[in-house]
């Protein structure tokens, strides 16, 4: 299996300050450039946490291969 690298980021906002959420960048070495999907959660730090838990569980379940 190649070596694999996960790019993510993570900050919190007050949730009242938040407009828009759009998509990051990133460039390959290839030259191509890739896109990721921001996902927003909102909540208590609890809540976040939970959510944040199973997103994660869910993503890998997305690539039963690794």
């Amino acid at each position: 299996m190649a070596n694999l690298a996960l790019v993510y980021g993570m900050r919190l906002f007050p949730a009242s300050d938040l407009k828009s959420v759009g998509s990051a960048t990133v460039q390959l070495t290839n030259g191509s450039n890739g896109s990721i999907t921001m996902h927003l959660i909102e909540g208590s730090k609890e809540q976040i946490e939970e959510a944040l838990k199973q997103s994660l569980d869910a993503f890998f379940d997305l690539y039963p291969e690794i």
